[in-house]
C-alpha cells in the first residue's frame, strides 16, 4: 500500500478555484495570480491532512458539510480580492 501525506484542502481549492474564477471577469487569471490566490486561501484555512484512502473517504464526507463549503468559498473570495488589488505578475 502506498503511503502519502496530503493536505486535502489543496485538492478542494484546486477543484473549486477554476469554477469560482469564471465568475470574475475583470481579474487576471494567469498562473502566478492563481498560485497567489491558492497560497493566501490555504494560509487562511485549517489544514486537513490525510495519509490513507480511508482518510480520503473521510474528507469527502467532511467536504459535503455546508459550513466547510462556506469557509472555503469565503477564503477563496478574500484571496481573489487581495490578489486582484495587488497582482505580483
Amino acid at each position: 500500500m502506498k503511503v502519502f501525506l496530503k493536505n486535502y484542502m489543496e485538492v478542494v481549492i484546486d477543484r473549486i478555484l477554476p469554477e469560482l474564477l469564471s465568475g470574475f471577469e475583470d481579474i487576471c487569471k494567469c498562473e502566478k495570480c492563481q498560485m497567489d490566490i491558492k497560497a493566501i486561501a490555504l494560509n487562511n484555512l485549517k489544514p486537513h491532512y490525510i495519509v490513507s484512502e480511508k482518510g480520503r473517504l473521510y474528507e469527502k464526507v467532511y467536504e459535503m458539510d455546508m459550513q466547510f463549503c462556506v469557509d472555503v468559498m469565503k477564503a477563496l473570495i478574500n484571496a481573489i480580492d487581495i490578489v486582484s488589488k495587488n497582482p505580483r505578475h
